[in-house]
Formats: C-alpha cells, sequence, structure tokens
C-alpha cells in the first residue's frame, strides 16, 4: 500500500503534535522544577508522577475502550477528509493550541512561584493530553492496516 500525500502529512502531523506537545511539556516541567517552591518530592510528584499516570490511563482508554477508540478513529478519519493536518496553516493552528495550553502552565507555575495555588492541575490535564496525541498517532497507524481506509488513504 502506498498512502496518498495527503495522508503521510496528515500522519507527519500527528506526530508533530505529538513531538511538539512533549517538547513544550519538558520546558513548563523545568521551568517549574526551578521556581516552584517545596521539596524535590514534591515536584516531582506533580510534574512527573501523575501527569505521567494521567497520560497513561488516557492512552490506556482510547487504545483499549472500544467505544473511545471508535470515536476517536472516526474523528480522525473525518479530519483527514476534511483537509486537517494538510497545510501549513492547520498544522500551525494545531501547534498554537498546544502553546496556549503551556502557556497556561506557565502562568499557573509563575503564579505558584509569587503564593498562588500549586499548578497540578494544567500538569496533570496536559499530561492526559499527551497521552490522547499518543493514542492518536497510533490510532492513524492502525487505519492505514484496516481494509475499510485502504481507498480513501491511497488516493483512489
Amino acid at each position: 500500500m502506498t498512502p496518498s500525500a495527503p495522508w503521510r502529512m496528515f500522519r507527519r502531523m500527528q506526530a508533530s503534535l505529538l513531538a511538539g506537545a512533549s517538547l513544550l511539556y519538558l520546558g513548563a516541567a523545568i521551568h517549574a522544577w526551578r521556581v516552584l517552591p517545596g521539596a524535590g518530592s514534591l515536584k516531582l510528584q506533580r510534574t512527573i508522577l501523575w501527569p505521567a499516570a494521567l497520560a497513561a490511563l488516557s492512552f490506556a482508554a482510547f487504545r483499549l475502550v472500544p467505544a473511545l477508540r471508535r470515536g476517536l478513529s472516526r474523528h480522525l478519519w473525518i479530519s483527514y477528509r476534511t483537509g486537517f493536518g494538510q497545510s501549513v496553516v492547520s498544522v500551525l493552528a494545531g501547534l498554537g493550541v498546544l502553546v496556549v495550553a503551556a502557556g497556561f502552565i506557565y502562568w499557573q507555575t509563575h503564579a505558584a512561584a509569587h503564593g498562588g495555588r500549586y499548578p497540578a492541575g494544567a500538569f496533570g490535564g496536559y499530561g492526559a493530553g499527551i497521552g490522547l496525541l499518543l493514542a492518536q498517532a497510533l490510532i492513524v497507524r492502525d487505519l492505514e492496516r484496516d481494509p475499510a481506509f485502504r481507498d480513501g488513504i491511497e488516493g483512489r
């Protein structure tokens, strides 16, 4: 099977969003580690352990729960068919959403460093989002092997 150029761009966009989200998260976690008050164990728990657990839970839910998997597969297929992820503008829009979410983490971290609430929820939510993006990247690969989608992927 030879995927069409639009499908290859869409598949690359899924991987790019996952990589971008991971790098933005890494930057936010490093920044938080430097500026947040509290012991290292608290920072580890709130910026690494809980978000990793939520990422794993989100990933597992979308890979193992059939209704969630079908819904996400349908969403990805509709996104592909409508052209999302196949132009520079749509890729930049997707990355822009990630940057805004990372900006929220930085804002929450800044507030916590100056006496505000600890930003555990922001880190956890972003971690769950990374789990979803990982599931999407793998489901796109699964769609390539599904005979029901082959003609659309090959551009026939």
